[in-house]
């Protein structure tokens, strides 16, 4: 078949050029923050505030006094605060397809992955800085890294790696919400349920044995002790184990329900 005078042939990306346009929309998430830097408010209060809101408030009730209580609730919040941010890759995306920024991308010859991957990575930029404003905060408290620096560091890259695949729920629903209101009503009572009904604030055997059965299935609750077992030391191999199969199981299922919506949205 001829093909129509002055009209370029579709051309197939490459995983390369795939990851390069997706690095290069990273770097536009990122300029956005430098522009915005009130938009880190989030990833650098938010973690000081429910330390102190947590460890001051229920440390003498929960353990005696608040410095023990502190080295045990420490993976917890660190785990919440992460997962709670993630909602923002979701809003994030549904105000940028609401404002027509996703409109533009379309008409340029870029990989159709390439501006959900650069969400995605750039939100977790800002994870990673959450992190380290909240290890930094406790340190100053007088947490005890128990595992040291290297575990310390792992235990950062499994929630990073974690949050980053749960993620892509937010970008679907962010894809398929008509306004952020709805991914907010959809993504918060989720996350509530997940952290609270986990082992977050108290050991998982000091529950009501139905709510044990929910926590034993909770992958937040197998991330806590990843984290919490890295930082203050513990064995890590059977929850490490199920936070990695649930990762690679969101992203199995979520990443193309993504890309479907965002074919269908734009």
């Amino acid at each position: 078949m001829t093909a129509l005078v002055g009209v370029a042939p579709p051309r197939r990306m490459n995983p390369v050029r795939a990851l390069k346009h997706g690095l290069t929309l990273t770097a536009r998430s990122l300029l956005k923050v430098r522009r915005n830097p009130e938009s880190l408010f989030d990833v650098t209060f938010q973690p000081i505030i429910f330390t102190v809101l947590f460890v001051f408030i229920f440390g003498g009730a929960i353990s005696g006094d608040w410095r023990s209580y502190l080295q045990f609730v420490t993976a917890g919040l660190l785990v919440q605060n992460t997962i709670f941010l993630t909602v923002g890759t979701g809003l994030s995306l549904n105000n940028d397809i609401d404002k027509g920024v996703f409109d533009r991308f379309r008409s340029l010859p870029i990989a159709r992955t390439g501006p959900l991957v650069g969400a995605v990575l750039g939100d977790a930029v800002r994870y990673a800085i959450s992190m380290a404003v909240m290890i930094a905060f406790v340190a100053i408290l007088g947490f005890h890294f128990a595992g040291g620096f290297l575990a310390t560091l792992a235990a950062c890259l499994v929630l990073l790696g974690f949050a980053s695949a749960l993620c892509w729920v937010w970008v679907w629903l962010g894809l398929t919400m008509k306004k952020p209101q709805g991914v907010q009503a959809a993504g918060f009572p989720v996350l509530i349920l997940l952290t609270f009904g986990s082992n977050v604030f108290v050991p998982a055997n000091t529950l009501p044995g139905w709510m044990q059965a929910f926590v034993n299935v909770n992958p937040v609750k197998h991330l806590v002790d990843t984290v919490r077992g890295l930082m203050v030391g513990g064995p890590i191999a059977e929850s490490l184990l199920y936070v990695a199969l649930w990762a690679v199981g969101l992203l199995v299922v979520f990443v193309p329900l993504a890309l479907r919506a965002y074919r269908r949205r734009t």
